[in-house]
């Protein structure tokens, strides 16, 4: 029996093959995606050099999701990104993200059972330190980097004399988004 508490070790061979350790057979990246799906960690290595090769591979199945037409991710969030390997602010968007996710894992199930009521938002466990850290967030986002610098012109724009409330009602819209597809996963 596999010790579930322990990555997956998964060996990439220079013929580029992957090798699932534990049953001593080739894996696909689908096959890997849908470890990840059952709840277990994954890490890949570089067979030869035993570099850690788990990022470069989760980002293409990411990649391979997205091009097929399953957005989990809006646009703007994608700018966003992009953006944070630019800016001073980079350094505080893994631990946020993070936590967001965490945040999210923690509260998938009540997530699930509030969606028909009146207002899931209000209902959602962790939703005002959600919307604590976040606020935190862009103020780190905008206040570091001087004036608005780190959002988009979109953004500023429409923000522009409504404060921070401009900010939390596009992340709202971003969270209603997330709670639809875990509803669309969930039946």
């Amino acid at each position: 029996m596999a010790d579930t508490d322990k990555p997956l070790l998964i060996k990439r061979y220079a013929s580029r093959r992957l090798y699932n350790t534990e049953t001593s057979d080739y894996v696909t990246l689908d096959d890997i995606s849908q470890f990840i799906r059952d709840g277990r960690d994954v890490q890949i290595i570089d067979l030869k050099s035993g570099d850690d090769l788990t990022r470069q591979y989760l980002l293409q199945i990411i990649a391979e999701h997205e091009s097929r037409g399953e957005n989990v991710l809006p646009i703007n969030v994608l700018n966003d990104l992009v953006r944070s390997y630019t800016t001073q602010a980079g350094s505080i968007v893994p631990e946020f993200l993070a936590a967001s996710f965490e945040m999210l894992r923690d509260g998938q199930s009540k997530v699930l059972e509030n969606m028909t009521k009146a207002n899931p938002m209000a209902q959602m466990p962790g939703m005002e330190a959600m919307r604590a850290q976040q606020e935190a967030f862009m103020k780190a986002m905008t206040g570091g980097l001087g004036g608005l610098g780190g959002m988009s012109a979109r953004a500023q724009a429409e923000g522009q004399g409504r404060g921070d409330t401009g900010d939390l009602d596009e992340i709202k819209a971003q969270l209603a988004e997330l709670q639809r597809q875990l509803a669309r996963m969930g039946k």
